[in-house]
């Protein structure tokens, strides 16, 4: 597996495509922390009324908890930023992945195709990142994982996709709170 991750490694399309899918998950993140840190709803209307076993209502009983709303936003907050960061992408891809695997089982109780649709691309996206940072978790998973040879990354260890990243997180809270 190694071998294989350390061949894709080498291909540039693949650097940028994990690029791209770090910005556009911690993006993701990061705009809905914004509801959440704020106090406010995440969805338009009030899921008050709704029947008790639907997603709306869920999501009210969320907001209604108030402090735990809070507490999901920054937490969102904080693992998108870190995606988005390039620098810290792989601490971000696991703080992530059990926040999105939380949402994707609750997209899947609740039966919301739509939903279930962007919450399945959304986790693969991450396993993707998490497979792509192999070489640094496998010392976590495994009992041997053996040594740790750095796979050099001349495209994508560039500032810029540092700097861009910090730009876009940066756009994207102004928005939110403007």
């Amino acid at each position: 597996m190694e071998t294989m991750i350390s061949k894709f490694k080498q291909i540039k399309v693949l650097h940028l495509f994990a690029i791209i899918i770090r910005y556009l998950l911690g993006g993701s993140f990061v705009h809905a922390s914004i509801f959440k840190i704020r106090g406010i709803r995440f969805t338009p209307e009030s899921g008050e009324n709704s029947p008790i076993d639907t997603l709306p209502h869920f999501f009210e009983a969320m907001f209604q908890a108030g402090n735990y709303w809070q507490f999901l936003g920054w937490g969102q907050l904080i693992a998108g930023f870190l995606l988005m960061s390039q620098v810290f992408s792989t601490l971000g891809a696991v703080a992530f992945f059990p926040i999105m695997l939380n949402i994707f089982v609750i997209t899947i109780s609740f039966e919301s195709t739509g939903i279930l649709i962007i919450t399945s691309l959304m986790l693969l996206g991450n396993i993707y990142l998490l497979l792509w940072d192999w070489d640094k978790l496998k010392f976590i998973v495994l009992p041997r994982p053996g040594n740790y040879i750095p796979v050099p990354q001349e495209f994508s260890d560039k500032k810029t996709w540092i700097y861009l990243g910090f730009v876009l997180c940066g756009l994207i809270i102004i928005s939110r709170i403007l």
